[in-house]
């Protein structure tokens, strides 16, 4: 039988509505840009280095409802090379008002009546299954679900949710390292009453993953989070003497140190922490530091008492 056809296709021709979605995915075709203001806009509520808090749950609920006004702020901030501010709408995209809905709930956009008739940029994104999604819609009178509350507002029905067109779905978010951790792992973090033993341990279980800053502020809690990284009396000072090195994101030589032992590949602002162990030169992932080649440890690998510097260590980095 042969499929139904998708009624988003033959709607009547809205020129502006393919004009605004042209020009948004032309703008961040893979996703990178928004992905990232997405996930500062968590942190931005959390706001880890002084509450300690790293996960949506945590939020009390006025922050909760916050969250849509920040990513409308700072989804204009990040594409102010396409977005300007609308005259009656939140943006103008192409010479189009289009308003921005956020959602915690896929699918939960409230409009208000005056949105329908009008295109609308939705979004959602969950912590908890590092996703987000956004898409563009003209609000069409068919679109409208039956019933609204008491402010008048009211959401999409199946057929106008069908009818998204979506730029991202189901697309990955930057990690929050502390919401894939184990229960005991992050016990072991947190029953340090000191930041930099938080910090040391956090390096010391999340191996191989992305750290992002945030997440360093969140354990370390301290105005100079950063410094706590360092080699300079930070943790890979302190780890270096268990075999860890920590390559960070910002630098094209730890990234070209993580590429060569086949581990995951930091992203600027980020740091991945892995056990190494002495290799056979030319061997296949490893890495030539200080003089000898290095590959990711075994667990079965005894424990090095001195793993060897990343460039440009020497200098504090």
């Amino acid at each position: 039988m042969e499929a139904a056809p998708n009624l988003a296709h033959i709607a009547e021709k809205d020129a502006a509505l393919d004009e605004v979605v042209a020009r948004l995915r032309a703008a961040d075709p893979n996703g990178s840009r928004a992905a990232t203001t997405f996930r500062s806009t968590y942190d931005q509520l959390y706001d880890g280095q002084h509450t300690g808090r790293y996960q949506w749950e945590d939020l009390y609920k006025t922050e909760k409802t916050h969250y849509g006004t920040l990513i409308e702020i700072n989804l204009r901030r990040e594409f102010n090379d396409v977005i300007d501010d609308g005259r009656l709408l939140d943006y103008k995209v192409n010479g189009h008002d289009i308003d921005c809905k956020y959602s915690h709930q896929f699918g939960g956009w409230m409009l208000p009546p005056e949105s329908f008739g009008q295109l609308l940029l939705v979004c959602t994104a969950s912590d908890e299954h590092s996703t987000w999604s956004m898409g563009v819609i003209r609000a069409r009178d068919e679109f409208r679900r039956e019933g609204a509350n008491r402010d008048g507002k009211v959401g999409l029905n199946q057929l106008g949710r069908e009818n998204i067109i979506w730029l991202h779905r189901d697309a990955v978010l930057p990690p929050n390292v502390l919401l894939q951790l184990p229960p005991a792992d992050l016990k072991a973090i947190f029953d340090n009453r000191s930041g930099q033993r938080r910090l040391n341990e956090l390096f010391r279980r999340a191996n191989n993953r992305r750290i992002g800053r945030n997440t360093v502020a969140t354990v370390a809690q301290q105005d100079d989070y950063m410094k706590r990284v360092r080699a300079n009396g930070g943790s890979r000072t302190a780890l270096a003497k268990e075999g860890f090195i920590i390559p960070g994101g910002d630098y094209a030589s730890h990234i070209a140190v993580a590429e060569k032992l086949g581990i995951v590949v930091p992203q600027p602002g980020e740091f991945v922490s892995v056990r190494v162990a002495e290799a056979q030169p030319n061997s296949p992932q490893s890495v030539e530091l200080e003089g000898r080649w290095w590959r990711v440890a075994l667990p079965s690998d005894p424990v090095t008492s001195s793993a060897p510097l990343l460039p440009g260590t020497v200098e504090g980095l």
